[in-house]
């Protein structure tokens, strides 16, 4: 299939995507459940657009929420056991970023708490203390950010890595400001002990010369912030313990850092001294391993499996689809910008050494442009955020839908039913409920539901 084919393809897809989503009617929360073949337990809701860290049982009821978290500008909610809630508060508009991170206990008293990375000036001429954090944020105790046997997060004295920006111009990389992606690790009493700036890292990054000249005309400057976010990198994890290093490979020191750029669409892992040491695109034709995976475009939450899992070690990511990509020019993309276009998306499974495409899902209507994830469970099944739909569901390795939520729309200000990530974790977890009855879930055949 030629490019010119690939992009029509693309915008036949996009076409029926939206018919799709202009549905009205549609069922919400548990709509598939198959006790029997999932791995039981409680959900964690990111929602977008929300007040609160919402928690659900498998038949879709919702058994806890702690107010206070304000998740407009996107990120991760995480429970650890005893019922201790993380995650992101405070909107820094017209910013895609949140003003601090916060712990609190199940009743929600506030344990810990971090926005002095940055002082900045609010739109009303204030000066704010700022944790700047986008997209991701992991504690070294929890290196994937999801639950694994062997692995109990919740230590007090865990370093924090958090996703943040940082703006300044860099002619070298492009003519206007660039909104920068940096990463920093604090301690628990909130002092910055490591810190990355991508920008630095530029030559490392595998980008064509063509490609270089595409993000030097800072194509996309958003001009609410006044600046180029350029690589919009939206996932930062802890590689963690894991077979490879075990084996000698020090890329793959579970110090060490993933990340992925969305709209470069590469994947890499940096090391302690800064360094790129592993990466994966964002040219996908450069060898017969990278052309069986496929281009990956727009990609979220790429992470190595923790150990105790099965695929314990390989590389699991969400890969959107959409639009991403520099230095590829074509007629859907004359200057080089946004240059490959899928209106699907997958998950895959990749070994990072081999780069062997170990599994991958694409169901049918399977779609979300942007934001998104995928957790790997015990027994094999990964339960995966299609996020842009509110839709997450449970798959088997055959790729049978065994558990399906629907997060409901809600009217007024909260439009939109997104759900950032979701994750499972044990009943146990969360010991103050009372662990719910499983009722199976079994949806009527499509072609005889009706609305009464």
């Amino acid at each position: 299939m030629n490019r010119l084919t690939q992009i029509g393809a693309a915008l036949l897809l996009s076409a029926f995507a939206v018919i799709v989503a202009a549905q009205s009617v549609y069922p919400t929360r548990t709509t598939v459940y198959d006790p029997a073949n999932s791995w039981n337990g409680y959900t964690v809701l990111s929602p977008l657009n929300t007040q609160a860290v919402i928690v659900i049982d498998m038949n879709g009821n919702v058994v806890k929420e702690w107010d206070g978290f304000v998740n407009s500008a996107g990120g991760p909610a995480r429970v650890f056991p005893n019922g201790v809630v993380m995650a992101a508060n405070g909107t820094n508009a017209p910013r895609q970023e949140s003003l601090e991170l916060i712990q609190r206990d199940f009743e929600g008293k506030v344990l810990w708490r971090f926005d002095h990375n940055e002082q900045l000036q609010t739109r009303g001429g204030a000066t704010v203390w700022s944790a700047r954090q986008h997209h991701d944020w992991q504690r070294e105790d929890f290196p994937a950010g999801y639950y694994s046997p062997g692995i109990t997060p919740g230590a007090q004295d865990s370093k924090t890595l958090i996703l943040t920006h940082k703006n300044h111009a860099r002619p070298n990389v492009a003519t206007a400001q660039l909104e920068d992606d940096r990463l920093i690790e604090i301690s628990p009493k909130g002092d910055i002990l490591w810190e990355w700036v991508a920008s630095d890292h530029i030559d490392e990054f595998g980008f064509s010369d063509a490609a270089r000249k595409a993000i030097m005309v800072a194509p996309g400057v958003n001009a609410a912030r006044g600046s180029f976010d350029w690589l919009h990198i939206n996932s930062a994890t802890y590689v963690g313990p894991n077979q490879w290093f075990d084996r000698g490979d020090q890329r793959f020191a579970p110090g060490n850092v993933i990340i992925s750029s969305r709209q470069a669409s590469f994947i890499a892992i940096v090391a302690r001294d800064g360094k790129v040491v592993w990466r994966l695109g964002p040219d996908f034709s450069e060898s017969k391993e990278l052309r069986a995976i496929r281009q990956i475009i727009g990609q979220h939450h790429a992470h190595i499996i923790p150990k105790g899992l099965p695929g314990a070690g390989n590389l699991l990511v969400f890969d959107n689809g959409g639009a991403s990509g520099y230095g590829f020019a074509n007629p859907n993309a004359p200057d080089g910008a946004n240059s490959f276009a899928r209106a699907n998306s997958r998950v895959l499974e990749i070994n990072p050494v081999t780069l062997e495409l170990v599994w991958s899902y694409n169901g049918p209507r399977f779609y979300s442009s942007n934001i998104s994830g995928a957790q790997r469970l015990p027994n094999g099944n990964t339960l995966v955020t299609e996020g842009a739909s509110g839709r997450l569901l449970e798959v088997t390795k055959e790729g049978k839908i065994v558990w399906e939520y629907i997060y409901p729309v809600f009217s007024g200000a909260n439009s939109t039913n997104g759900v950032y990530r979701g994750y499972r974790i044990p009943y146990d977890w969360l010991p103050k409920i009372e662990r719910p009855k499983e009722q199976a879930v079994v949806p009527p055949p499509i072609a005889n539901f009706r609305v009464p």
